[in-house]
C-alpha cells in the first residue's frame, strides 16, 4: 500500500505558494521584451495572456478537487488517456520542472548575485540547490512558510516599482500616450499584441504546479479554487499595473533595450537605491527554484506511485513525512544540468513542454467528465477547457523553429520512456494472467487426482 503525505497545507499557505511561483524571476526581465514585440502598451499582451492562463487553470481547478493526489497532471492523464500518454505527460512536466531549478539555480549565480558579492558559480550552485532541498526534505510546511516571507518580499518589490511609477505619473514626468500605442515595424496592431502575448504567458507560468499539492492539502475541494484563482487574479493585477507604469514612465526603445526594464523605473523616480534590486531579484530567483523543486520531487513521487517511475522515489521520510528520495534525485540531475548548461539553454525548452502538458490537461479534463471522483468538486463550464486547448495550440504556433528542434529532442526522450512503461505494462498483464491461467490448470489437475470417496 502507497504511503500518503501529511495535509498540512491551508488556503492561506496554498494562495501564497501559487502567487510566489507566478511571480517568478521572469517579470523582471520580460517587460522589456514584451514592448519589444508588442509596442508601448504593454499592459495589453500582460492582461490577453491572463485570460488565457485563467482558461488553462479552470481544468486544473476541477481536475486538482476531483482527483486530489501528487501525481497532478501525469495522473490526470494516465486516468484518461492510459498509462503511455500519462507517462510522456509526466516526463514533460517533470524535465521543464528539473530543467528550470537547473536554470533558476545557474540564474543565481550570475549578475545579480555579482553585483553583491564574488563567488564562482560552481560553489553557489551547489550550495544554493543543497539548501533548498534540505529546506524541501525538512518539510513542506516549513518550505512554504518560507515563501510566504519570499514572496512577500518579491511582491513588495513590485508594488515598489508600481508606487515609483505612479509617483512619475502624479508628478507630470510620464507620457500617458504610450499606453495606447500598439504595433511594431514588423507586426500591426493585432500581431503586435499576438507576439506580445506569446512571452507574457510566460510570466504567468507556474499556478500549474500547485496540483502536486493537492494530497497534502487540508480541504482541496474548497482550498485550491479560491487559491489557485486569487493568485492568478492578484498575479495578472499586478502585472498589468507594470505593464502601465512601465510604459508610461520609460521611453519604449529605452525598455526594449534595457536587461533590466523595472530599473529604468526605478531611476526615472529616482531615491531607491539601485542595489535594492539586486537583492529582490536573487530572492524572486530563489523562490522560485524553492517552489519548482518542491513541485518536481512531489511530481516524481506521485508517477513513482502510479508506476510511470522507479517506486524507490515513492519513498516517505518516516519522521517528516516528505518525499526525501524524489528530492535528493530531482535536486541532483538540476545539479548536473546547472553545472553543464547555461541559464538560455535550459529555459528555452520550457514553454514548450508546459503547452503539451496544458493541451493535454485540457483534453483530460473534458474526458473525464463521466469519471467518478471526489463528490461535490469544483466543476468548470464545457466551453473553458475547449477554449484553454485551442489556446494551447494557438500558443505552438507562435514558438521558433530553434526552440522546437531542442525541445523535440527532449520529446522524443520522453516518448521513448513512454513506449518502455508501455511494454512493461504489458509483459506484467501477460505474466498474471499467465500466472492465473496456470493456478487454473493446477488445480483442475489436482482436483482431479484427488480419490472420490464413493460410499
Amino acid at each position: 500500500m502507497a504511503e500518503t503525505l501529511k495535509r498540512a497545507v491551508t488556503t492561506p499557505l496554498l494562495f501564497f505558494f501559487i502567487l510566489g511561483d507566478v511571480l517568478g524571476a521572469g517579470v523582471y526581465v520580460l517587460v522589456g521584451n514584451i514592448a519589444r514585440e508588442s509596442g508601448g502598451a504593454v499592459w495589453l499582451p500582460l492582461l490577453s495572456a491572463l485570460v488565457l492562463a485563467a482558461l488553462t487553470a479552470g481544468s486544473y481547478a476541477e481536475l486538482a478537487t476531483k482527483y486530489p493526489r501528487a501525481g497532478g497532471s501525469a495522473s490526470y492523464v494516465t486516468t484518461a488517456f492510459g498509462p503511455t500518454a500519462g507517462s510522456f505527460i509526466g516526463f514533460c512536466m517533470l524535465a521543464a520542472g528539473v530543467v528550470s531549478v537547473a536554470a533558476l539555480a545557474r540564474a543565481f549565480a550570475g549578475d545579480y548575485l555579482r553585483a553583491l558579492v564574488s563567488v564562482p558559480t560552481l560553489v553557489v550552485v551547489v550550495i544554493f540547490l543543497a539548501l533548498l532541498a534540505a529546506l524541501n526534505i525538512r518539510g513542506i510546511k516549513e518550505s512554504l512558510g518560507a515563501n510566504v516571507v519570499a514572496t512577500a518580499v518579491e511582491l513588495g518589490g513590485l508594488l515598489l516599482i508600481i508606487g515609483a511609477g505612479a509617483w512619475v505619473m502624479l508628478r507630470g514626468d510620464a507620457d500617458l500616450d504610450r499606453l495606447t500605442q500598439v504595433g511594431t515595424a514588423e507586426h500591426g496592431a493585432v500581431g503586435a499584441v499576438l507576439a506580445g502575448t506569446v512571452l507574457a504567458f510566460y510570466s504567468f507560468v507556474g499556478f500549474e504546479t500547485s496540483v502536486n499539492l493537492a494530497e497534502e492539502v487540508k480541504d482541496p475541494r474548497r482550498s485550491y479554487p479560491t487559491a489557485l484563482f486569487g493568485a492568478l487574479l492578484t498575479a495578472g493585477v499586478v502585472y498589468v499595473l507594470i505593464g502601465v507604469v512601465a510604459s508610461a514612465c520609460v521611453p519604449t526603445d529605452r525598455l526594449t533595450q534595457s536587461s533590466g526594464p523595472l530599473l529604468e523605473v526605478v531611476r526615472a523616480a529616482g531615491g531607491i537605491p539601485d542595489r535594492l534590486f539586486s537583492v529582490i531579484a536573487l530572492i524572486a530567483v530563489a523562490n522560485g527554484a524553492l517552489l519548482t523543486g518542491i513541485m518536481s520531487s512531489r511530481l516524481a513521487y506521485g508517477m513513482a506511485n502510479d508506476g510511470l517511475l522507479p517506486p524507490v522515489l515513492g519513498r516517505v521520510l518516516a519522521t517528516r513525512r516528505t518525499p526525501w528520495v524524489a528530492i535528493l534525485a530531482t535536486s541532483s540531475v538540476s545539479l548536473v544540468l546547472a553545472l553543464t548548461g547555461e541559464v538560455d539553454a535550459l529555459a528555452a525548452t520550457l514553454v514548450l513542454l508546459l503547452l503539451m502538458v496544458f493541451a493535454s490537461v485540457n483534453a483530460a479534463v473534458l474526458v473525464l467528465r463521466r469519471g467518478h471522483g471526489e463528490p461535490d468538486h469544483f466543476r468548470i463550464p464545457t466551453i473553458f477547457p475547449w477554449l484553454g486547448l485551442a489556446s494551447c495550440l494557438f500558443l505552438f504556433t507562435r514558438i521558433d523553429g530553434q526552440v522546437w528542434a531542442r525541445g523535440l529532442v527532449l520529446v522524443a526522450f520522453g516518448a521513448v520512456l513512454a513506449l518502455v512503461n508501455a511494454i512493461h505494462v504489458r509483459r506484467t498483464r501477460r505474466t498474471a494472467r499467465s500466472s492465473e491461467a496456470s493456478g487454473r490448470s493446477r488445480g483442475r489437475q489436482e482436483a482431479s487426482a484427488t480419490p472420490r470417496d464413493d460410499r
